[in-house]
């Protein structure tokens, strides 16, 4: 079995009107969507939001309430999930322990008569770079090893389309990454169809040719990971995908390029082609790793915003980066990664800095302020010294 013919087994994957309901709550309203055949697809988004359910819709295992799903253009909605060209890789590798990888890859083949069963297994792991292993027992593997026998054993059946449900979930944070790049490199070499829900925003970016953010049972928004990233239309992409700086205000002035939003007396360009809203009350915003932090004033430029002074309450280094936690009055936190190119921070809490950023590299939401709710932060990037924080910044009002 070459990897051309497993190519032509890649098949395009469209949702038409998709609803789904469960007694007590609707899981998938109202959804759209259409997979190119060949691509890599990401569904991204938090627990609960539908992405799972929708994974579920494809595979078979669930019956959407309203909507047709098409495989090739082949309508699949009523076809047992079974007698679908589909084949999912779940978080759990499900092998059997008293078997061979080989007999675990070729076990649904055989149980299906096909004829050259181990031929084809042994070109599924040669695939995924584990056929001198195929002989050993699952136990006798690694966990990132274990994956890419799950894989093979859903390739070998040629599908037209590979489910992907959170298949690294497993995995340490090094081993992770490594099969990140290794998937992607293998689903480029077979050419099948690689739908993958996840909530890992790094895991999504790293992979997908196209991302769809979901939220609510529905696409926030979607698009290439470094156009969700660049230029995220609402409030919940900006703070899903990474992190980001939001300042909301009204517009106090255009031009055939650029608008201009008053933040607390500050004077915030945006844009125009980066900015979703052109009039009223507007939320813009900057990446962390965008913005810079001076000791000082730094002199004004029509090409740069600039906001404070402001105060240092939190200094966290990571490593590459040292992010720092800045204070402004009427304006409220915001966050600054600065690359570590020198030796030590550049500020200290308590300090007294100013923030600038690139008016380029800022961009404006489409969300209503008056509608928009902020997307609550992880636990894990919301735990920051939470209480020292609010400490430093009482004793810096009263000072």
């Amino acid at each position: 079995m070459s990897v051309r013919e497993f190519a032509e087994r890649g098949a395009d994957l469209e949702l038409v009107g998709i609803q789904k309901r469960f007694p007590g709550f609707t899981a998938i309203e109202e959804l759209d969507l259409t997979i190119p055949a060949g691509s890599f697809f990401a569904l991204l988004g938090p627990s609960g939001c539908g992405k799972t359910t929708t994974l579920r819709l494809v595979a078979g295992l669930e019956e959407p309430t309203r909507g047709r799903i098409l495989i090739g253009g082949t309508d699949v909605t009523e076809t047992k999930a079974h007698q679908r060209p589909v084949n999912t890789v779940f978080q759990s590798y499900a092998l059997f322990p008293h078997m061979s990888i080989i007999e675990n890859v070729a076990f649904g083949l055989k149980r299906r008569r096909i004829g050259d069963a181990d031929a084809r297994a042994h070109e599924a792991l040669r695939l995924v770079e584990l056929d001198h292993l195929a002989q050993r027992r699952p136990a006798q593997l690694s966990g990132g090893q274990q994956q890419r026998v799950a894989l093979a054993r859903a390739i070998v059946n040629r599908p037209a389309l590979l489910l992907l449900d959170e298949p690294l979930g497993a995995l340490d944070l090094k081993l992770r990454r490594q099969m990140q790049l290794e998937l992607k490199t293998i689903q480029e070499e077979v050419g099948l169809t690689f739908l993958h829900v996840t909530h890992d925003q790094e895991e999504a970016m790293t992979m997908a040719d196209t991302v769809a953010v979901m939220n609510k049972g529905a696409i926030e928004q979607m698009g290439a990971p470094e156009q969700l990233y660049e230029l995220p239309r609402t409030v919940f992409v900006a703070n899903f995908l990474g992190q980001s700086n939001l300042f909301t205000g009204p517009v106090v002035g255009t031009t055939d390029t650029a608008i201009a939003v008053d933040v607390q007396g500050a004077s915030l360009v945006v844009p125009t082609a980066r900015a979703a809203r052109h009039q009223g009350q507007v939320t813009i915003g900057v990446r962390p790793e965008k913005v810079a932090l001076h000791r000082d004033a730094p002199a004004e430029s029509s090409s740069r915003n600039v906001l404070g002074p402001g105060h240092v309450i939190d200094v966290s280094f990571s490593g590459v980066s040292t992010q720092y936690i800045v204070s402004i009055t009427g304006v409220g936190t915001v966050t600054v990664f600065a690359q570590n190119i020198g030796i030590g921070p550049i500020a200290s809490e308590g300090d007294e800095v100013w923030i600038s950023w690139d008016v380029e590299h800022g961009f404006g939401l489409d969300d209503d302020p008056a509608d928009a709710e902020k997307f609550p932060a992880d636990d894990d990037t919301h735990s920051i010294a939470v209480q020292r924080r609010e400490a430093l910044v009482a004793e810096l009002e009263e000072s």
